[in-house]
């Protein structure tokens, strides 16, 4: 990748994160889709990517975006905290345990951890 495409990419997310933090997941895909390939390989854009989807609460496109990322970069807790709040929603509990646990683990974020018993509580016993 040329130098020119790569300021490009950096100025996409850039541009889509900051949609995201202004509560527009929609102008956020729109920033990342015309990224289209160029993030097909990269963790970060597909957190974004999925946290977008997340939040238009397009869950099956969120998933799978979160999975490659968390493929990519497997110790990104913020990649494994959205796909287990993305596998809670589609009603995947036990499933969004796994990924918020390690998320937990590997970030020793309070609000993560507090998130994991809150779902431990939900599922009673079967979640031990």
């Amino acid at each position: 990748m040329d130098r020119r495409a790569a300021m490009g990419e950096a100025e996409g997310l850039r541009a889509a994160q900051a949609r995201l933090e202004d509560g527009d997941p929609l102008g956020a895909l729109e920033v990342l889709r015309r990224l289209g390939d160029a993030l097909r390989f990269r963790a970060a854009g597909q957190l974004l990517l999925g946290r977008a989807y997340y939040h238009c609460a397009q869950l099956e496109r969120a998933q799978e975006a979160l999975e490659l990322s968390v493929a990519l970069d497997p110790r990104n807790p913020e990649a494994r905290f959205v796909l287990g709040r993305t596998l809670e929603r589609r009603g995947r509990p036990r499933e969004a345990l796994k990924q918020l646990r390690i998320a937990a683990a590997v970030s020793g974020r309070a609000d993560y951890q507090r998130h994991v018993d809150a779902l431990v509580a939900t599922l009673g016993s079967a979640a031990a």
